[in-house]
């Protein structure tokens, strides 16, 4: 893929390629993804071309150039500086978790004897490294996190509960499982 080929595809497995340039846009000390990010200004060919990739990030620079009614190298050079500043973080393909063998999922509210900083990087920490664990949401009200995760029956959604009520420092576990998901949508109105 070079700088000058108006038909590549958008890197779906790569992460923004100019971290330093991420740098530019982000508040000092912040990561990418935290509510206290600078809110970075998007002209209306910018907005569009951030939603026709949130629904379908599949599409060649071409198409994504024609959608937009720009010409594809501006498109390409756009995308690329889009994903520089960190409004585009990287692409996934959204899978059917049943048919890969993850027949639940659940959320699980946690509670932790202390809100000391170094308490919940530890819980944030650990978490992070179960594969089983799609998501965790640090929380105000009810608790201190909300974890979503996957499991293969309830066996298995057991073990993890038990996993994470024996984590140190969790008090309190409370889980969720969804019956039926009837709205999941990626990415955000622009």
């Amino acid at each position: 893929m070079t700088d000058n080929d108006p038909d590549d595809h958008f890197p779906h497995n790569a992460a923004p390629h100019d971290a330093a340039a991420r740098v530019e846009s982000l508040s000092a000390g912040l990561s990418p993804g935290s509510s206290s990010a600078t809110i970075v200004d998007l002209d209306s060919i910018d907005r569009q071309i951030v939603a026709e990739l949130q629904r379908d990030g599949r599409m060649t620079n071409v198409e994504l150039a024609r959608r937009t009614g720009i010409s594809a190298p501006p498109c390409l050079r756009r995308v690329r500086r889009l994903e520089e500043i960190g409004v585009i973080e990287g692409y996934h393909a959204d899978v059917d978790a049943s048919r890969l063998g993850w027949s639940l999922t659940f959320f699980a509210l946690i509670g932790l004897e202390s809100q000391k900083g170094s308490v919940l990087e530890a819980f944030e920490r650990e978490v992070a490294g179960w594969a089983e664990v799609r998501e965790c949401h640090m929380i105000r009200g009810g608790g201190d996190f909300l974890v979503r995760l996957v499991a293969r029956d309830a066996a298995h959604q057991n073990y993890l509960t038990k996993r994470l009520t024996d984590l140190d420092h969790v008090v309190r576990v409370q889980t969720l499982q969804t019956i039926r998901t009837s709205l999941n949508r990626a990415g955000v109105p622009v």
